[in-house]
C-alpha cells in the first residue's frame, strides 16, 4: 500500500445515489465495503462527509437566511451523515468513532486529537462531523485541516467524477483530464479542486490530494494501492 493513513472527503450530495435529497441506505452500504477493502489492507481511515444532501449554509443565505445560522445547520447535517456512515461500518464489524467539532455528547464524542490519532492506530475509523465548528468555513477546509492535525499522508477527495479536468465533463464532452497536477499549475489554469481556503491550507503543508471517482466499486483500493486512477495533485 502506497499510504499509510489518508483522510478521505465524501460530499454530502454523494450519498443520495439516485435521490433528489436524503440518504440512499444502498450508496451507504457500497462505500462502506469499499472502505472496508482498505481497512483490511491495514490502511488507517478517517473520513469527513459534507451536508449538502440535507442542507447547505449558503444556498440558505442566498435565500434570505443568517448565513451564520445556516452554517450551523449545515455542521449539524453533517453530524447526521456521520451517524448514517458510522452505522453502515458498524453493520459489517468495522469499529468506529465519530467526534464532532461542535459538542452533541449524546451521540458522538468531541474531537481531541491525540483521541483521534489513537483510535486511527487502534484500527478504527475516525469520522469528523460538525465542520471545523466555525460558521464561513466549508467541509473542504475541515478535511484539509484535520488530514494535517492526524498526521494523514493524503487526502482523497471521491466525487462522482474521475478526475479534474479543464472543464465541466458532465457538460462538455471535450473536457480534457489531467493525471498529474502541481498546485501552482491548479492556480495558474484557474481549476476548481477545493475552495480556496483548503487548497492554500494544503499547499502550505504539502499535503497531496487525490481526485478520483468513489462510485465506481474498487476505486478506493486502487488509489491507495498507487495506481494511476485520478488525478494527483502535488508540490
Amino acid at each position: 500500500m502506497k499510504y499509510k493513513r489518508i483522510l478521505l472527503k465524501l460530499s454530502g450530495e454523494a450519498l443520495m445515489g439516485k435521490r433528489q435529497y436524503g440518504i440512499d441506505p444502498e450508496r451507504l452500504a457500497e462505500y462502506a465495503e469499499d472502505i472496508k477493502t482498505i481497512i483490511d489492507k491495514g490502511i488507517e481511515v478517517a473520513i469527513v462527509i459534507g451536508g449538502g444532501n440535507i442542507f447547505r449554509g449558503v444556498a440558505g443565505a442566498s435565500k434570505g437566511m443568517d448565513r451564520v445560522q445556516g452554517d450551523y445547520m449545515g455542521m449539524l447535517a453533517t453530524v447526521i451523515n456521520g451517524l448514517a456512515l458510522q452505522g453502515a461500518l458498524e453493520d459489517i464489524d468495522i469499529p468506529t468513532r465519530l467526534q464532532t467539532a461542535i459538542k452533541i455528547n449524546e451521540v458522538a464524542e468531541p474531537f481531541i486529537r491525540r483521541k483521534a490519532m489513537r483510535h486511527l492506530e487502534k484500527g478504527r475509523v475516525v469520522i469528523f462531523g460538525g465542520g471545523t465548528g466555525n460558521p464561513y468555513f466549508t467541509t473542504d477546509s475541515a478535511a484539509v485541516l484535520r488530514a494535517i492535525e492526524i498526521q494523514a499522508d493524503v487526502i482523497l477527495k471521491g466525487t462522482r467524477v474521475d478526475g479534474i479536468y479543464n472543464a465541466d465533463p458532465e457538460k462538455d464532452k471535450k473536457a480534457i483530464k489531467f493525471n498529474t497536477l502541481s498546485f501552482d499549475d491548479v492556480l495558474r489554469k484557474g481549476l476548481k479542486v477545493m475552495d480556496t481556503t483548503a487548497f492554500t491550507l494544503s499547499q502550505e503543508n504539502n499535503l497531496p490530494i487525490i481526485v478520483f471517482d468513489m462510485n465506481k466499486k474498487g476505486n478506493l483500493l486502487k488509489v491507495v494501492s498507487g495506481e494511476n486512477i485520478g488525478t494527483v495533485v502535488n508540490v
